[in-house]
């Protein structure tokens, strides 16, 4: 296996394992036991923002190598991919349906690979029509029965459409800034640049905690914050925390050195597989042959999308040997 062949597949497994880390986000507002999101949300970012400055003394030496700019940089960005995003995806699920939600942030890989190939023209424009034609259909087939019997108020489908609008909009912000700061940042600050993102979230929810309390969206001074209810929700924020935000941070921050811009867009479509997957497991229930077949489609339109990346790579590796 030549090295860039062996490369891009080092970070397509580190993508896999962010996008299953980061579908978590999509069942925080079935694990809330009577508590408001924005508890969940508060309590989790605050967790992650702890377990940020705890980690970041081991790799001072990786923070010694980045600038005070691009500590700011790193932090604003836990603020707008951690925090903000994670909160639309909660608002798209609870206002829109976890369907509707999953719908628009399956748009994500089709703009993000024609965004990647604009900025940086690594194949042609016909190589991504069969990949992203594949993605499209299997969204378009898990999401068409839930789609169809949308029956929720206007005002709150309105609302769920506003926060899946904002999700794909943070997230393409996140990663074309990411991306681009990731290539200036020192090759061993991978770590350092992951706790500040953290930090970022976590010092941005400690500040919007007193807002929050004062108008009234908190629940835990009600009900109580050492009820079995409460531990639940410490319990399920701390392991959607390490999964989402260090875990998932970690993998992707990695596979962003490995992978293009165009490819890391194509295999971001398997965070609604998962986030699908998991979906079902909690509602208890078997997809259907829709869903199935959508599912199929999906994993295929990735693995069909590293082949077409591969390709260049194998090629350019064999045309010293037949020369």
């Amino acid at each position: 296996m030549t090295s860039s062949r062996s490369i891009i597949l080092q970070g397509v497994a580190l993508a896999a394992l962010a996008t299953l880390s980061w579908a978590c986000n999509f069942i925080a507002p079935y694990v809330l036991q009577g508590y408001s999101i924005e508890d969940f949300m508060l309590v989790r970012f605050m967790m992650a923002g702890v377990l940020g400055a705890l980690l970041l003394p081991f790799y001072r030496a990786q923070l010694r190598s980045l600038r005070p700019r691009q500590w700011l940089t790193g932090m604003g960005l836990g603020v707008l991919g951690y925090l903000g995003y994670s909160s639309c995806i909660a608002g798209g699920v609870i206002y829109g349906g976890p369907l509707l939600i999953a719908a628009f942030i399956g748009a994500v890989p089709v703009l993000q690979a024609l965004l990647g190939n604009a900025r940086h023209r690594s194949l042609r424009w016909g190589q991504l029509a069969m990949p992203i034609g594949l993605l499209c259909v299997g969204l378009l087939l898990i999401n068409l029965q839930l789609l169809d019997g949308s029956t929720g108020a206007a005002t709150q489908l309105s609302a769920g459409l506003a926060f899946s609008v904002a999700a794909v909009l943070l997230w393409l912000s996140f990663s074309v800034v990411n991306q681009a700061a990731m290539e200036q940042l020192h090759a061993g600050a991978t770590t350092a640049w992951t706790c500040l993102m953290m930090i970022g979230a976590g010092f941005a929810a400690l500040l919007l905690t007193p807002l929050a309390w004062a108008m009234h969206l908190l629940r835990l001074p009600v009900l109580g914050m050492a009820t079995p209810g409460a531990l639940h929700l410490y319990g399920w924020a701390l392991v959607i925390a390490l999964l989402s935000s260090v875990i998932g941070a970690w993998a992707w921050n990695l596979a962003s050195r490995r992978l293009p811009m165009v490819l890391s867009g194509q295999l971001i479509a398997l965070e609604s597989f998962f986030a699908t997957v998991l979906g079902l497991a909690f509602h208890g229930r078997l997809p259907s042959m829709l869903e199935t077949t959508g599912l199929a489609l999906i994993l295929f339109g990735a693995v069909y999308s590293v082949r077409v990346i591969l390709t260049p790579a194998r090629n350019a590796a064999e045309q010293p040997a037949n020369h």
